[in-house]
C-alpha cells in the first residue's frame, strides 16, 4: 500500500467514526493539505454524512481542491438516486463556481420532487447563471411558486430576490395568474425583490392583503 492509499484509507475510515467530532477534524484535515485521491472519499460521505456541520467541512474541503478533479466527479452526482448526494454536490458546486456546472442545472433538478434537491438547485442556479440568462431563469423558476411551507417558499423568494430586475416581469405577472398560493407567492416575492429588508413574513401579510383588496 503506498503512502497516498494509506492516508485516503485512514481518511475514509475516520468520516465513518461514530463521533462527529473527529469526523469534523477529519474533513478539516483533508481540507487542509488537499490530496486528489481524497475527493472521490470526500464526495461519498457527503451523500452519508448526517451531521450538518461535518457535510459543511467536507464542502469545504472540496472547495480546496482543484476545480478540474472535483467539478466532473460532482456533476457525476446530479444523477444520484439519493437526493442528499445531489443536494450537496448542487451546494458544493454552487461554493465552487465553475461555469462547467451551469449547463447541467436541469429543469429537473429546479423541479425535482425533493424539497432539499430544488432548494439546492435554485440556489446553484442563481451562483452560477450567466449575466444573459437570468430572465430566462426566472422564468424557469416560476413553475415552483407556490410550493411547499414557508421555508420552502423563502428559498424560492430568495433565488428571486438574488435575480433581481431580472425576475420582475416574471413576478408581476405570476402575480395575475394560477393558483391562489401560486400568486400569494408571486406577490410577496415582488415586495422581496423591491425591498429585500422587509421581511418574507411581512411581505406575505402585506401580499394577502393586497390580493384580498383585489378580489
Amino acid at each position: 500500500m503506498t503512502s497516498t492509499d494509506y492516508r485516503t484509507t485512514r481518511l475514509d475510515s475516520a468520516l465513518q467514526s461514530p463521533d462527529a467530532s473527529l469526523r469534523l477534524r477529519a474533513a478539516l484535515a483533508a481540507g487542509s493539505d488537499p490530496m486528489p485521491a481524497d475527493v472521490p472519499v470526500l464526495i461519498a460521505h457527503c451523500g452519508t454524512e448526517l451531521d450538518f456541520f461535518v457535510r459543511d467541512m467536507l464542502t469545504w474541503a472540496l472547495t480546496c481542491h482543484p476545480a478540474d478533479r472535483t467539478v466532473p466527479l460532482l456533476l457525476t452526482e446530479l444523477g444520484s438516486p439519493n437526493p442528499q448526494a445531489c443536494a450537496q454536490a448542487l451546494h458544493t458546486l454552487s461554493k465552487i463556481g465553475d461555469a462547467r456546472a451551469w449547463p447541467q442545472i436541469t429543469d429537473g433538478l429546479l423541479g425535482a420532487p425533493d424539497d432539499e434537491v430544488a432548494r439546492a438547485a435554485w440556489r446553484a442556479a442563481v451562483r452560477l447563471v450567466p449575466a444573459g440568462q437570468r430572465a430566462n431563469l426566472a422564468r424557469r423558476l416560476a413553475g415552483q411558486l407556490g410550493r411547499g411551507g414557508r421555508d420552502v417558499q423563502l428559498s424560492l423568494s430568495r433565488a428571486f430576490v438574488a435575480l433581481g430586475a431580472a425576475a420582475e416581469d416574471v413576478l408581476a405577472e405570476a402575480a395575475l395568474r394560477g393558483s391562489p398560493v401560486a400568486r400569494l407567492h408571486a406577490a410577496a416575492t415582488q415586495r422581496l425583490v423591491s425591498d429585500p429588508d422587509s421581511g418574507f413574513d411581512a411581505a406575505l401579510a402585506e401580499a394577502k392583503r393586497v390580493l384580498a383588496l383585489g378580489s
